[in-house]
């Protein structure tokens, strides 16, 4: 299905993949992307949550994204998560992700201190207008602590007119409330593993961003929307919540449960780098059985 917006569809945000020494892995990485375009995703998106990007170095950031574009080789759209403490780290690596050829960026707010809107603002504009591509916003409150309302989105877009989406972990009731406020201005793209995916879909979410153990499910569902196979699409959806509900328990379950359920999938061995929770077999038990459904689900062809 031609998608006319760079943000429509379900883009897979990619696991940080490591070997047993805790170094990261491109060949693992490059197989991880192999596995997200054979399985239909509509896009690829990299150093996001996902990605363990603030157990990055800068340099193992930048190596990340080459990687990735170099492995993807224009077959799928591109997008860099855009993560750091200053404007001057998000700007560079922004630059890293042009050069790479990246086609859009998700500008993260910083981690560090905590401030009204108006210091956000001005973070995110200065790093947005350092560059011509198109960006997003990420709103993730629980896992960030910080988010935009929708009334700051439309002032960051007047300051910012290559702002072009905000990535919204929310409830689908916080995503109304954006496409309320903004209207056509900005897409809206979610995410929270998929949970409330057609409800997001209903009241005009554009496209989702989410982890390659849900994504390939997830493109199917959305494929089925867009088709307007609603009730196909919603039955996919509702074998698939279990999954999700037991990977977004936190961020730290996604990057430990989330990640083994891919790598059961996609035939890739998985080690960790601290700090990270512990594996639990009975966890590792649960994670095996949604594997198989999830692998299930996403070679059923209607």
């Amino acid at each position: 299905m031609t998608r006319t917006n760079i943000h429509d569809g379900v883009y897979a945000v990619l696991f940080a993949l490591f070997d047993a020494q805790e170094a990261l892995d491109h060949g693992a990485m490059k197989a991880q992307i192999e596995y997200c375009v054979e399985t239909g995703c509509h896009g690829i998106t990299v150093l996001g949550l996902a990605t363990e990007v603030l157990k990055l170095t800068f340099a193992e950031r930048c190596a990340l994204v080459e990687t990735t574009a170099r492995a993807n080789a224009g077959r799928l759209p591109f997008s860099v998560t855009i993560a750091g403490n200053s404007v001057g780290e998000q700007v560079e690596l922004a630059a890293c992700a042009a050069a790479a050829g990246a086609d859009w960026l998700i500008l993260q707010p910083p981690m560090v201190g905590s401030y009204g809107a108006d210091v956000y603002l001005d973070f995110f504009a200065r790093v947005a207008t350092s560059t011509t591509l198109p960006v997003a916003v990420q709103n993730a409150p629980q896992y960030l602590g910080r988010a935009l309302s929708g009334e700051d989105l439309v002032r960051l877009k007047q300051r910012a007119p290559n702002l072009a989406a905000v990535k919204a972990e929310d409830a689908a009731l916080g995503l109304a409330r954006i496409i309320d406020v903004a209207g056509d201005s900005l897409a809206v793209v979610g995410g929270r593993g998929g949970l409330e995916m057609t409800d997001a879909l209903r009241i005009g979410c554009r496209g989702f961003v989410l982890a390659p153990d849900i994504a390939p499910v997830a493109a199917r569902i959305l494929d089925l929307w867009q088709a307007d196979r609603h009730v196909e699409a919603e039955a996919l959806y509702a074998a698939a919540l279990p999954a999700a509900t037991f990977v977004m328990q936190s961020l730290e379950h996604l990057i430990t449960y989330g990640k083994r359920i891919f790598g059961e999938n996609a035939g890739i061995a998985i080690h960790d780098r601290a700090p990270c929770l512990p594996v639990q077999p009975v966890g590792l038990s649960i994670a095996r059985q949604w594997s198989e459904t999830l692998s299930r689900l996403q070679q059923e062809r209607p």
